[in-house]
Formats: C-alpha cells, sequence, structure tokens
C-alpha cells in the first residue's frame, strides 16, 4: 500500500479525503488471515477502525469445524484479533437473511438443476448490501475486506480489477458488485500476495497468522449438497430415470440434485453405451425428472446465454456496437479468462466463447473482462443455458434425441 497521507492530493491511502484518523473505516472481519491483516494494517496507519463479524450460520454447531465461514470459532477468532490490535469489535446476527438469501436460493437453483455458487449471492445479498448499510450507519467513510481483489478509480467511478496474486484472484466470486458499492468498498490485499499476507499477520503477532484457509460452503458442514437441499425442499429429491442423448433409457436415479453436469462416475448405469463409450452427465430436467447422458462431445459449450447481467464498463450495455464486443470471458473460477465475444440481447446477453469450454452449467457465473486491458473487471452474469454442437429435441416418444446443431 502507498503512505497513508498523501500532502499534495489531500486523498489518504484508501483514496479518501482527508488524514487516516480522521477516516472511520469499517472492517468485515471472517476470523481468517487475510481480514485480520487488513484490519491491523489499517489500524497500524492510524485509521479509525472498526471490525464487524457476521453470523451467518449456526455458529455453535460449527465451533470446531474447520472451514466453517463465520462460524464459532471464526468469531472469537475475529474477536480475539479485534482485543489485540485495540478496535471495537461487534458480532451480527445475520442467520434469517442468510438464509432467506442465500440457502434458500441455493437449494431452489440446485433443484432446478442449476450449479449455483452461494459466495456470490453471499457477496451480493449480505456482505456487500447489508453490511455496506451498517457500515454507513456507523458513520464510515468506507467499508474494507480481505478479498484479493482491486480497485481504482476510474473514468466512470472505481473500476474493478484483478489483484497482484492472480493465483487468490477472487474477482470471480464478485461480478456482481456494483458501481455504487465499488466507491464505498476498499480492497487494501489487492497489491499483497498471500505469503506476504501472512508474513505480515507474523510480523504484528496476529494468532490467525497460520490458520488455514476455508475450503467449504458454510452452511454445508458435510461437503454434501444433498442435505442442505433435502433440508430446504423435500420435494426436491424425486428419483427419475437416466436417459441417454439418443433416447435410450438406461437407468433410473433418486433425484437430480446428486447429480452435476459434466460428472462421470457414480452414475449407476452399469456398462455406459455402444462399445462401452464412456458417459458424462450433459443435462438435467427438473420438470421430467431426467438426467441426460452423452459422450464427452455433447459437453462442450460454445455459446452461453445469460440472464441479470452487471456492467461496469465505461460505456452502457445498450451502446455495444450491434456486431458484439470482444471480451475476456471466465466460466470457472480456476481457469484463466478466453477470448469471447459479448452481444447484448433482450432480457440479458449472449457469449460466444472463441474454444468450446467442457462441463458449463446454467446457475453458473460468466464473468467479463476488458480484451485491452485483461485485468479489468467489466461485470458478469449468471448462465441461464447453454449452446454447443448438440441440441436435445424431442421424439415422437417424448425422450431427448441427439443432433448436431
Amino acid at each position: 500500500m502507498r503512505r497513508a497521507f498523501d500532502e499534495t492530493t489531500g486523498l489518504n491511502s484508501l483514496d479518501l479525503p482527508g488524514r487516516p484518523e480522521e477516516t472511520r473505516v469499517v472492517v468485515a472481519m471472517s476470523g481468517g488471515v487475510d481480514s485480520s491483516v487488513t484490519a491491523a494494517l489499517l489500524k497500524e496507519q492510524g485509521y479509525d477502525v472498526v471490525g464487524i463479524t457476521m453470523q451467518l450460520y449456526d455458529h455453535g454447531a460449527a465451533i470446531s469445524r474447520k472451514g466453517a465461514c463465520c462460524a464459532g470459532q471464526d468469531i472469537h477468532d475475529a474477536r480475539r484479533v479485534a482485543e489485540q490490535i485495540g478496535i471495537p469489535h461487534y458480532v451480527l446476527d445475520y442467520e434469517d437473511r442468510f438464509r432467506r438469501a442465500v440457502m434458500e436460493d441455493f437449494a431452489e437453483s440446485y433443484a432446478a438443476g442449476e450449479t449455483p455458487i452461494p459466495c456470490v449471492r453471499c457477496n451480493e445479498r449480505v456482505k456487500f448490501r447489508d453490511l455496506l448499510d451498517t457500515a454507513r450507519d456507523l458513520g464510515a467513510a468506507a467499508l474494507a475486506t480481505g478479498h484479493y481483489i482491486a480497485s481504482t478509480p476510474g473514468k466512470m467511478g472505481r473500476e474493478l480489477r484483478r489483484p497482484r496474486d492472480l493465483e487468490r484472484d477472487q474477482s470471480y466470486f464478485l461480478f456482481t458488485t456494483t458501481r455504487e458499492q465499488l466507491d464505498f468498498l476498499r480492497f487494501p490485499l489487492g497489491d499483497l500476495t498471500k505469503p506476504e499476507a501472512r508474513a505480515l499477520a507474523e510480523r504484528m503477532g496476529l494468532a490467525v497468522a497460520q490458520k488455514p484457509d476455508s475450503q467449504d460452503i458454510c452452511f454445508v458442514p458435510t461437503g454434501r449438497y444433498t442435505t442442505i437441499v433435502q433440508r430446504l425442499k423435500p420435494e426436491a429429491g424425486g428419483a427419475g430415470e437416466i436417459v441417454h442423448l439418443d433416447g435410450r433409457v438406461l437407468g433410473r436415479h433418486d433425484g437430480i440434485i446428486n447429480f452435476t453436469i459434466g460428472q462421470r462416475r457414480g452414475l449407476g448405469i452399469g456398462a455406459d453405451g455402444p462399445e462401452s463409450e464412456p458417459l458424462f452427465v450433459v443435462k438435467l430436467d427438473p420438470l421430467r425428472r431426467q438426467v441426460v447422458v452423452g459422450p464427452k462431445g455433447a459437453l462442450e459449450t460454445r455459446k452461453l446465454h445469460l440472464r441479470d447481467v452487471n456492467w461496469l464498463g465505461d460505456v452502457t450495455l445498450d451502446a455495444l456496437p450491434s456486431s458484439g464486443m470482444e471480451i475476456l470471458a471466465r466460466v470457472r473460477s480456476t481457469r484463466e479468462p478466453v477470448p469471447a465475444l459479448l452481444m447484448v440481447e433482450e432480457g440479458g446477453a449472449t457469449v460466444t466463447l472463441a474454444e468450446g469450454e467442457g462441463g458449463v452449467a446454467p446457475g453458473q457465473a460468466c464473468v467479463f473482462y476488458d480484451a485491452a486491458d485483461p485485468a479489468r473487471v467489466l461485470g458478469g452474469g449468471w448462465i441461464a443455458r447453454t449452446q454447443n454442437d448438440w441440441q436435445v429435441v424431442p421424439e415422437a416418444g417424448g425422450f431427448p434425441l441427439a443432433a448436431p446443431v
């Protein structure tokens, strides 16, 4: 980070007017090393720091489980760090709104045959909405988080950018962040690597310096998504057929919630098909309660139809050329962005990938990056449906039939 205050511009290290000691910053403290370092860095620079931890899910039951975000042990760790660095700390009970905005959405999406990303919903609907409002109520000039992402001033306001540590890049999970939110948010770790953050935690003597990173979805204590889906939507577990793209019924299943697009193992259909060709889940049909399987080639997606697009470009979506805009698109957090063409259509947008991607599923996100400035995030949208070189059409008997487009 740059020096705490610039005498020339009158801006502090967070690009806010005034000296740090005159600037209140609320830090979202999850109890992990990243948010703890964020709070300690800002306190060290002289800011008026207030720590807030959100109690999201069953903190009592999860107190001894590793990887549970904002659960019992994490709340304890956040409180201990706050005491150590000398800042006020508050725990806010967000369990009810988290259940409504994130958990129930997750269950509905999963039951509909989609592959949801609850961490995006949590950022969108809880952390960057309710917590941001709380920070304003406390008189804060900014809400700071420990995300590995960056934001810088731009022509139309602050721009969202990939961090220096690309291995920790969290831009995929923050694509729904709006311009208004960006103006209030700050990400002090954008210029640090994870090892550097841990080294700072060690230097500051923070008790969480070597705490492992969270791995799980916080409300899935066993790692089995079906458990939470069946609890919130009991009707989602209905049995049905496993159907080949060519129309053959190959077996039965206990519920489409037990399957994901691209799944190869555990299909329970014995010998796969002609000459034992490997079969993969290529479509989930909740209305028919069918799991549709086919060859690996049927998984390759080239065109994505998106809904609920969030746009952070310098011109409006409506002002994009009718021929489309060349971008870099990312359909998984673990993959690098690839060349693509973005086109606006009524009710959403489409993204055509230069090369096919395998295993892309509705419910996932497609995040946009500037082709001329790959570090800049231009927004993104939710994948409503995918399109490739295979098309499922009903036969006279009602079963799917494979047909090349």
